[in-house]
């Protein structure tokens, strides 16, 4: 089975929806995938995170969640969720995205992350990939 490895370092909406395409797209296509969330992002998959930056100014995080509806898209949390429903995915937090988003331990993050590790488990990863991204 190929696998993907993605790196995610920024929690703004449209990098965590060009993720969960990215990942449904990759599951479709029956491969492994490993997230693996770094530096910033960890704070979007804190429970109760409330994410409302885009990464550039063309557009508001309302105007995009406008969108994403009138497209009758799914949001970024659906769409991680769906390729977790597709094949096989993991959802590593880096721990120091962790300290920096003031969550340590499993419990402070939403159920689609499995679990808390080291750089060196994203390293690793990356050797066996056959896709290697980071957003």
């Amino acid at each position: 089975m190929p696998k993907l490895v993605l790196a995610l370092g920024s929690p703004t909406l449209d990098k965590l929806t060009s993720a969960g395409v990215i990942m449904t797209g990759a599951a479709a296509d029956d491969m492994e995938i490993e997230v693996f969330i770094l530096v910033n992002a960890g704070h979007a998959f804190k429970k109760n995170a409330e994410i409302n930056q885009m990464s550039d100014q063309t557009q508001t995080a309302d105007e995009f969640n406008a969108e994403l509806t009138r497209l009758n898209s799914s949001n970024w949390l659906e769409l991680f969720e769906m390729a977790k429903d597709l094949t096989d995915v993991s959802i590593h937090v880096c721990s120091l995205a962790g300290k920096i988003a003031h969550a340590e331990q499993m419990e402070d993050f939403i159920d689609i992350v499995d679990d808390i590790c080291g750089i060196g488990e994203y390293i690793d990863s990356t050797q066996s990939a056959d896709v290697n991204l980071f957003i």
